[in-house]
């Protein structure tokens, strides 16, 4: 069955509150709300809430009566977004992502794999396309260090897309992990790459649109947060995304240009957190910080 996308087009600020809105309506149910940026320059934004085709009619009434009060001049439009082509594109151009101790590979590259090395195998998942190998491997290298020198007893990976971050958490140690994403789809993918790993409990698949989700309070706080998103996001949730974070935790972000790593630090001392250390990696940094 396929997925339905409902979603207005309109600037970053209103499309921030048509997402309050819509969390508000929507509560705790299951379908995953967000923004996405379109175009920078001439600010242009989408607001989006997703559900499968059998519940469009039901939640496209309600977005319009949400709608109508408060932006009575927002047009909702709809595309569909059929299951298959997620995992198609994922499986196309995969290769091997070597990062410290963890290799990244498809199950064609099985040969790959050395003595010592930690596989994790991944067939399907976004976060392999061109340009994001930099802020995975990167995420990886910071991981393997945190967790052999602190005392980590759970984690969060925020945004997980394929899971290959809560899969290389769980793999260091034998430690809850709770893996979310905005987009439900990309939470089946994960799950199923998860059980692909071997991994049969010890990480939590969830989709959440937001921190005001209860997967976060029922599984935090956190000794370990890892989110490979975009800068501007990022800068935007450090203060909700600090308070779930415990007393001496880690924080691991990326999917960072090298040249906005100031603002994301920035953002992240502000909510009390102290910059450990950025590392660089194609363009593309991953910054750790932690709880004093």
């Amino acid at each position: 069955m396929s997925e339905i996308r409902l979603y207005v087009t309109t600037t970053e600020s209103k499309a921030e509150e048509i997402l309050d809105l819509l969390s508000a309506v929507f509560g705790e149910e299951d379908f995953a709300i967000g923004t996405t940026e379109i175009d920078e320059k001439k600010d242009i934004w989408e607001a989006s809430i997703y559900m499968m085709a059998e519940d469009e009619a039901e939640v496209q009434s309600r977005v319009e009566d949400a709608l109508k009060a408060s932006f009575p001049d927002a047009r909702l439009e709809r595309e569909v977004i059929p299951e298959i082509d997620w995992v198609v594109k994922s499986l196309e151009g995969l290769k091997p992502v070597r990062a410290g101790r963890f290799l990244v590979h498809g199950s064609h590259d099985r040969d790959k794999i050395r003595p010592g090395d930690i596989a994790i195998e991944i067939d399907a998942g976004q976060a392999f396309g061109t340009g994001h190998h930099g802020t995975t491997a990167g995420c990886l290298e910071v991981i393997d260090s945190v967790v052999r020198s602190r005392l980590v007893r759970n984690a969060l990976d925020l945004g997980t897309g394929s899971g290959v971050l809560a899969i290389a958490v769980r793999k260091l140690r034998n430690i809850p992990v709770l893996a979310t994403d905005i987009d439900p789809i990309a939470t089946k993918v994960a799950a199923e790459n998860v059980r692909r790993n071997g991994i049969a409990s010890g990480i939590v698949t969830r989709t959440a649109p937001g921190f005001h989700s209860t997967a976060f309070s029922e599984h935090g706080p956190f000794d370990l947060i890892i989110a490979n998103i975009l800068a501007r996001p990022l800068i935007r949730m450090a203060p909700k995304l600090a308070t779930h974070l415990a007393p001496g935790g880690s924080v691991i972000l990326s999917g960072i240009l090298a040249g906005q790593r100031w603002k994301v630090i920035a953002a992240y001392s502000g909510a009390r957190l102290r910059h450990v250390r950025t590392i660089w990696r194609n363009g593309w940094v991953t910054i750790h910080f932690d709880r004093p």
